[in-house]
């Protein structure tokens, strides 16, 4: 990874190649970073244990519907993304959004963005290193040091093109160790296991829905992810941005969603096979680490926990860079100005001094006691009211959406989520869902009843670009 970043050194001249890649994204670069950046070593730790407990159903409203969900949007928001940095030359998800709405919008919008991910990304930090001290023993300080200190170097020297390499990197690892792991499950239990699995396991884990993730909770989870996966997750934005065109853009979502719908079928086989394997386990998170551990030799336990650690530093970094983007080209101009010159320095010194932070921050999980959650469920919270006017901003139909709308419809989101979480007594589905529909309903409302698009002037212009595909 260390060697990626100082090889994508000489491939950045300006802070366009650091954060956007110059805008030449190769589609199927952009299709992979886009899937690895999706997902963390949560898969093998939370996820894993939902798998050893549920069975099936996590494809189905996790992998399925973050599938569909790119497939439905890929011929909207991907081109919509990249003719952005076409027509107005953005380098982050935010800057359109000054243009869009205006100063204080985007500002409310970045800073709440920043914050927030300055708290998840350590907290991610944290989870390697517990990771790493399940397979090896390293001391979670040091462990946060290794991954930390890691991309702290890479993403700093290299940028984007360092993350998308690295992410290439990894995905290529993942797939071995993925791979592997199938076939000695599969050897272990026999070669007709893919379905004679679901006998010797409970006959509600080869349910597509099973209590508490039903059918409605899927529907909750695809309206989450369509918003996320679109570019409501600003680093999965950031490689749509990227891509030299629409139709690549495009492409790339694509690709990212075929890997969404086929690849966690390998990947979580094993998962599914855990309790045949591994009965009775009174911590399940750790099934997927205790299976490598029992079930592969040495050198390949290395591969599967290498595949983990740089999984998560892929999604960590794809973070900082975009983050860093926001902070360079979105915060510091509203309170100095810099040259053209020393703007790739300044944006190497964001990128160093947020990832320092976040790192120590991380070693300091501790004192943090529960504030960590607190955060990321927060932000888990925030993800779609902030994505609403994000996406719906880039869409014709919602062109009288103005400031007043934006504003209003994070408000009401962030309401809502406090509400449903903290004072209302309410099921699961409705404590993720409603926040997203309150948000949309008073956008789109608000944008009827007030037009406050035409009172700004927001000009036909806009609209028209996002309609001209740059081939």
């Amino acid at each position: 990874m260390v060697v990626i970043g100082f090889w994508s050194f000489k491939k950045v001249g300006s802070t366009k190649d650091f954060f956007v890649a110059g805008g030449k994204l190769p589609w199927w670069l952009s299709g992979i970073s886009h899937h690895v950046s999706g997902y963390s070593g949560a898969v093998f730790v939370a996820y894993a244990a939902m798998a050893y407990t549920n069975g099936i159903s996590i494809y189905f409203w996790w992998a399925l519907t973050i599938a569909i969900s790119i497939f439905a949007g890929s011929k909207i928001f991907p081109p919509a993304w990249a003719r952005l940095r076409i027509h107005y030359s953005v380098e982050s998800p935010m800057e359109y959004l000054e243009k869009r709405y205006n100063a204080i919008t985007q500002q409310i919008m970045a800073w709440s963005g920043v914050v927030l991910k300055l708290f998840d990304v350590a907290a991610k930090w944290a989870a390697i290193a517990i990771l790493l001290n399940i397979f090896t023993g390293v001391s979670l300080f040091w462990g946060i040091m290794l991954s930390g200190g890691i991309s702290l170097i890479y993403i700093t020297v290299g940028g984007l093109w360092a993350d998308v390499w690295t992410d290439f990197a990894q995905f290529v690892v993942q797939i071995i160790a993925g791979i592997v792991m199938f076939i000695v499950v599969l050897k272990r239990l026999g070669s007709d296991s893919i379905f004679t699995l679901w006998d010797h396991l409970p006959e509600s884990h080869s349910l597509p829905f099973n209590e508490p993730y039903t059918v409605w909770f899927a529907l909750a989870f695809l309206v989450i992810n369509f918003l996320s996966y679109n570019g409501g997750t600003w680093n999965l934005a950031t490689r749509y941005i990227s891509s030299p065109d629409g139709n690549t853009a495009t492409k790339a979502a694509r690709l990212s969603g075929i890997l969404y719908l086929f690849w966690p079928l390998i990947l979580f086989f094993p998962m599914w096979a855990a309790p045949i394997l591994l009965p009775g386990l009174e911590a399940p998170n750790t099934s997927y680490a205790l299976l490598t551990q029992e079930l592969l030799p040495v050198g390949l336990v290395g591969l599967v926990l290498a595949s983990m650690f740089a999984n998560t530093m892929s999604m960590t970094s794809s973070d900082v860079n975009t983050i860093s983007a926001v902070i360079t080209r979105d915060i510091l101009p509203k309170f100095t100005s810099f040259t053209e010159e020393s703007s790739l320095k300044i944006a190497r010194f964001v990128t160093f001094s947020f990832t320092l932070l976040t790192v120590i921050m991380a070693t300091q999980a501790e004192l943090f006691g529960g504030v960590f959650g607190l955060i990321i469920s927060w932000f888990g919270a925030l993800v779609g009211p902030i994505a609403i006017p994000m996406l719906l901003g880039l869409l014709r139909p919602f062109h009288n959406s103005g400031p007043i709308s934006a504003i209003a419809s994070i408000v009401g989101g962030l309401l809502t989520f406090i509400a449903t979480k903290y004072i209302i007594d309410t099921s699961q589905v409705i404590e993720i869902a409603s926040p997203v529909l309150i948000s949309f309903a008073i956008y789109a409302s608000l944008g009827l009843i007030l037009k406050e698009g035409s009172k700004l002037g927001v000009d036909e212009i806009f609209y028209q670009s996002l309609k001209k595909d740059q081939i």
